[in-house]
């Protein structure tokens, strides 16, 4: 359409111009804004974008030497002793986790340590039977040991690592339909796969009882309630020990520690709830041999 008059020439000069500037306006919109929402919810400044990660605590041995550390010669007399892997020393006032290494071959073994009550001439660290072997001692020979006690402390373990934020998100899996089962028809079909047996039909499977959850042990005030038997590092030495408490009434576990790659079994009964039923705990042990035994936290 053409206009002769030349105001209306430019009216329609700007009137197409303000119509093409608006689909322009239109089209770069649809283009670079197709995911547009006007009614999305947009993320909030300052908002922490990372999931929360729960942090687990580990226990773990750590030398103590401001606790006790020596290095001096040791003996084996020889003669087998219970109580698995131990040294004792005349300058211990209490019982204690260590270390034992053998400066000659750079073996080492998990132990206790204890009070040695008697001073005999020679070396002032005496060795238990089952600690000589794993350090490779021989009878009546001393060897330079260093012994160093151990704690127990709590670390934080390695979490998981985060997830990328920026890795794209999962498709949602397919909806599957599902088809309800008859209960009966698959209780039945179940009991015959599970036993090999043809169930008649119209007869219902009979529900077996849920076994009950082992009672949990009482609660102990005490600070520490166990009493430790003996530290092993052959697992079958831990057993038989374990069996025999059993057999003397006592209930024992076997705890499984580990120190530098080293494994080491350590045996405890209890829990204790009282100090006179501790103190009547020990007595029973110490009259099945072993005379070392003392108290510990777990």
């Amino acid at each position: 359409m053409f206009f002769t008059a030349d105001r209306h020439g430019k009216f329609l000069r700007i009137t197409q111009g303000l119509v093409v500037a608006g689909l322009a306006f239109g089209l770069s919109g649809c283009e670079e804004g197709a995911n547009f929402n006007l009614f999305q919810k947009q993320p909030q400044e300052g908002a922490d974008a990372t999931p929360a990660r729960s942090v687990k605590l580990i226990e773990r041995d750590i030398e103590a030497p401001d606790v006790f550390q020596k290095t001096e010669a040791g003996l084996w007399d020889g003669r087998p002793s219970l109580g698995g892997v131990w040294v004792a020393h005349p300058d211990v006032t209490d019982p204690e986790r260590v270390i034992i290494r053998n400066e000659t071959n750079g073996k080492f073994v998990i132990g206790a340590l204890f009070r040695r009550e008697r001073e005999i001439p020679g070396p002032r660290f005496q060795v238990s039977s089952d600690a000589a072997t794993a350090l490779g001692m021989l009878a009546g020979k001393p060897v330079e040991l260093n012994v160093t006690a151990l704690r127990r402390e709590e670390v934080a373990e390695d979490p998981e690592p985060a997830p990328d934020s920026s890795a794209e998100a999962m498709t949602a899996p397919a909806e599957i339909e599902a088809t309800p089962l008859d209960p009966v028809s698959a209780a039945s079909a179940a009991i015959e796969e599970a036993e090999g047996k043809t169930v008649p039909a119209g007869i219902k499977p009979e529900a077996r009882p849920e076994p009950k959850p082992a009672a949990a042990p009482k609660a102990s005030k005490l600070d520490k309630p166990y009493l430790q038997i003996g530290i092993f590092s052959v697992e079958a030495n831990a057993k038989n020990a374990a069996a025999m408490m059993q057999r003397a009434g006592m209930i024992p576990t076997v705890k499984t520690s580990s120190l530098q790659g080293k494994t080491y079994w350590r045996v405890v009964v209890g829990p204790a709830s009282s100090k006179s039923e501790r103190s009547t705990l020990l007595d029973k042990v110490k009259k099945s041999g072993f005379t070392d035994a003392y108290a510990v936290r777990n």
